[in-house]
């Protein structure tokens, strides 16, 4: 599957640490790592942190956090190391600077001069005449002593790149196929700017030449930014990677994922309790499917599988119910002991909670989970030493309040005479006494919950009173009968 001269393929991700990690890093991410599995290739992560104003240390840190998170390992990064580092594009600043002055001196770059004001005025002006926004290019015409002489005055500059304005450049889309852009609409984008440090375009075509990527696998918003792209490669002389622009992450309304409608941080997903592997299986369905359609399936499935020819083109939407359903079909798939483990190491305060119980109660919960957060909502009466359900919670719907005195002095008595506390024998119990009290047995069995859970709704009852205790369960009666003013 390889194309390139060596025949070996290595791809990259390249987020910036600007705040908490993106869903959309992890989805990119995802594609990257498995192409570069399948082919028995090379997977780097590179620190794109070049906007000093944004970049910090601790979202540096959240990134690899939240990849090690979600299972994705790679070859090369800033915490790993490697042959073409460092991997920090703020440790590189030198190279850029080199290469942006190779292209001035082949003309393919140039310096310009302009102020902020003055740009912000030209795109003012570009807006009320309806024209497409970008630079005029009046530096471009400044001659070679001119431009030295102002910079040797100290001048502050940027370098821009030097767009020909006629032909096309034709960007070539494993996915898509082929798009033509029309060099006159691509703008002189500034490659340098005047603090020293390079725009994005000028620091990912040097990175990704020099540390050998084959493969440029990215989010389909940067597509526009290709044919810029290729001409950089083509004015230093270096061969272009293959270009694969993945479907943006979209909304119901086909917007662009952002967090103003669904929840965008990585961190979020881990705190809600979602299941790592659970994620990034709907993430492979956002983008790629497996052959046979099967919907869930593992990340080494997906890299066994793996080809683009299994990608589509078409925007995915991300739907909050379908990772939902997803997650609790991986929980539901799990073992008793790895789901207690993960709800141990996951569910805050739930390190403190009894194992052995943890381990029982999870058969009565697994099967209504969605998120390892469900789990403590639903069981965390099982480790309470008491319930507080009001009175009117102890009345079920069309039932009286000496009904549901009637029925839980009944339950006190009878369930203290039950010898073999099991769920059989308590099942046994409460249907006998709801026909010998002439009751409904949702009326009971409803003032029973909630007598012993606190809750109208619960995992089985007669399974939870097992695992509850007979004392425990009759004291609980005994308090909700004192409610009812017995």
């Amino acid at each position: 599957m390889a194309e390139t001269a060596s025949g070996k393929v290595r791809v990259r991700v390249a987020p910036s640490p600007t705040g908490d990690p993106h869903v959309g890093t992890a989805y990119i991410a995802l594609f990257n790592y498995a192409f570069a599995r399948a082919t028995g290739g090379e997977f780097i992560l590179r620190i794109e942190d070049t906007d000093r104003q944004r970049s910090s240390c601790e979202s540096e840190q959240a990134i690899f956090d939240a990849l090690h998170w979600v299972g994705l390992k790679w070859d090369e990064g800033p915490d790993v190391g490697g042959p073409y580092g460092p991997y920090r594009q703020s440790e590189r600043t030198d190279i850029y600077r080199k290469y942006a002055w190779e292209l001035v001196d082949k003309g393919a770059a140039y310096p310009c001069f302009c102020t902020a004001e003055r740009i912000a005025a030209l795109r003012e002006e570009q807006k009320q005449r309806k024209e497409n926004l970008g630079y005029d290019g009046k530096c471009k015409a400044l001659s070679h002593e001119d431009a030295k002489r102002q910079i040797e005055a100290g001048v502050p500059h940027v370098i821009r790149l030097a767009v020909p304005k006629d032909g096309e450049t034709r960007v070539h889309d494993k996915v898509r196929g082929e798009v033509v852009f029309q060099n006159s609409s691509i703008d002189d984008q500034v490659l340098l700017k005047s603090d020293g440090f390079p725009t994005y375009h000028l620091a990912n075509v040097v990175d990704d030449h020099l540390m050998k990527i084959s493969h440029v696998i990215r989010a389909e918003e940067w597509i526009v930014s290709t044919p810029k792209h290729l001409l950089l490669y083509e004015a230093f002389g270096w061969p272009a990677p293959v270009f694969i622009h993945m479907p943006l992450l979209r909304n119901k309304n086909k917007s662009k994922i952002s967090k103003r409608k669904n929840p965008t941080s990585l961190l979020w997903y881990q705190e809600q309790g979602f299941l790592p592997e659970a994620l990034l299986n709907f993430l492979a369905l956002m983008g790629w499917s497996v052959a046979d359609g099967r919907e869930v399936f593992s990340l080494q499935e997906m890299v066994s599988e793996f080809s683009w020819e299994r990608v589509a083109s078409s925007a995915p939407v991300f739907d909050m119910q379908k990772l939902e359903w997803l997650d609790g079909v991986y929980i539901r798939n799990a073992s008793v002991d790895e789901l207690a483990r993960r709800i141990q190491d996951h569910v805050a305060g739930a390190r403190d909670l009894d194992e052995d119980m943890v381990r029982k109660s999870i058969p009565l919960v697994q099967e209504r989970m969605k998120t390892l957060n469900d789990y403590l909502p639903r069981a965390a009466f099982l480790f309470a030493e008491s319930v507080s359900p009001t009175a009117e919670e102890l009345v079920p719907k069309k039932c009286t309040v000496e009904e549901s005195r009637r029925i839980l002095t009944a339950c006190k008595e009878s369930f203290s005479g039950v010898s073999e506390w099991t769920t059989a024998a308590l099942e046994d119990c409460g249907r006998t006494l709801a026909e010998e009290l002439e009751s409904k047995p949702r009326y009971l069995f409803m003032c029973l919950r909630v007598a012993v859970t606190g809750t109208t709704v619960s995992p089985p009852l007669f399974e939870s009173m097992e695992l509850l205790g007979q004392d425990k369960c009759l004291s609980r009666m005994a308090s909700a009968l004192s409610t009812l003013g017995v």
